[in-house]
């Protein structure tokens, strides 16, 4: 579409690549036919289209205002639109330029600040999420119904974590919320990669992936975590580590953005580069390893959710799929399964009615074929959709590894 941007917009730092994203569309609308908050509110400005076009009146000069930030803020990122559109149009990068520009133009009420700092000073920092959600569990029969519906029962206890004694070595970001929420997941994927003589080295110093913050519109900060996980990871990428292996979807759809979003910077932009060449998804280190030397599957029917994070954002849709048939589990069909579940990182806490509507959605089809537990790739759409289902759900790979011996 014809674009001008105003003097002020072509100031910004990413002008260009605004401005090019959005003369890339030709407003064609099929992203609206797989847009999950259009297809419940069947308002234009709640898909993609419409929310395009908002940004560009916002970068051509025209007024701001708190219905603008709604609309944006009531996108999921969940790239489905993207899958879909065929001119292309690379809309999340046009989404996280447009928030960062209503949000340093519109005020937001103090509940929502208070919200978003809050989330941004918790997430990030495992101990004292793992704190708080303890005091929460050890309440929770003392708080209001909504509050106790976001605090997940207790985890399994993970098992032994294997000790590094392979040629073949990967870093794994052992991320923020996983640890505490679900202990087992990166022991899981431990304990079944060094079955394919494959051993985790540690980085103590890496962190949050800097996605909580960036998509909260703390870009900077978020930018400052990813240069920080660089530097701890460089000195094992240099000793020779093949890959960085994510067990968290959203995290490694993250990590991969290092390259495009640093690539401005003169000391981090070729390290960037190389990350983000490394990193890979738990599926796409297990996918090429023998499978078959593993155990016979258990009989268990499974219903596979595939997090937009892995099959829009990293183009990896039917990987798990591909896995666990290799391995024998009888799976069932799950219909619509390219749909948001509603986690969507801090959005089942930021937007809980949507998120709420969109999770009970897609349990009805993850439930459509009666299985006997759910899985997924991403802690976040593990916990959401388990806060509305009777059947466990859980991290594809914790099926594997109960398997092992």
């Amino acid at each position: 579409m014809q674009t001008n941007l105003s003097a002020a917009a072509q100031a910004l730092p990413r002008a260009d690549e605004a401005a090019s994203i959005l003369r890339s569309c030709v407003h064609c609308g099929f992203c609206n036919a797989t847009c999950p908050t259009y297809q419940l509110l069947g308002n234009e400005l709640d898909g993609p289209r419409g929310r395009i076009y908002l940004i560009k009146q916002l970068l051509e000069g025209e007024e701001v205002t708190r219905k603008t930030q709604s609309h944006l803020d009531r996108c999921l990122t969940c790239r489905n639109c993207e899958t879909t559109c065929p001119s292309g149009v690379n809309y999340h990068a046009l989404l996280d330029v447009g928030r960062a520009e209503v949000e340093r133009r519109v005020s937001r009420p103090l509940r929502e600040r208070a919200l978003r700092a809050g989330l941004r000073q918790v997430i990030p920092r495992p101990m004292l999420f793992r704190t708080l959600l303890g005091a929460g569990r050890l309440t929770r029969a003392l708080l209001p119904a909504a509050v106790q519906a976001k605090i997940p029962k207790r985890a399994t206890a993970s098992k032994e974590r294997p000790r590094p004694q392979h040629v073949r070595k990967v870093l794994m970001l052992e991320g923020c919320v996983q640890p505490a929420l679900s202990p087992n997941t990166n022991v899981a994927a431990a304990r079944v990669m060094d079955k394919f003589g494959i051993s985790v080295v540690a980085a103590p110093q890496a962190g949050c992936c800097g996605a909580t913050d960036y998509h909260l519109n703390a870009q900077e900060v978020g930018l400052t975590r990813a240069r920080q996980n660089i530097d701890a990871w460089w000195p094992a990428i240099e000793a020779g580590a093949e890959a960085i292996v994510m067990t968290a979807s959203g995290c490694g759809a993250f990590v991969k953005e290092y390259r495009h979003l640093l690539r401005d910077d003169p000391l981090y932009a070729l390290k960037a580069q190389r990350v983000s060449e490394l990193t890979r998804d738990l599926v796409e280190v297990l996918a090429h390893e023998p499978l078959e030397m593993l155990p016979a599957a258990a009989d268990q029917r499974v219903a596979i959710h595939c997090p937009c994070t892995l099959q829009h954002a990293q183009k990896q849709g039917g990987s798990i799929e591909g896995i666990l048939q290799r391995l024998g589990f009888p799976m069932t069909a799950v219909p619509d399964s390219h749909l948001c579940c509603g986690s969507a990182g801090t959005y089942s806490i930021t937007q809980p009615e949507l998120a709420a509507t969109l999770r009970d959605n897609k349990l009805t089809a993850l439930g459509s074929g009666n299985p006997d537990q759910i899985v997924t790739a991403n802690i976040g759409c593990q916990v959401h959709l388990q806060s509305g289902s009777a059947r466990p759900v859980k991290h594809w790979i914790e099926l594997v590894e109960d398997t092992l011996p």
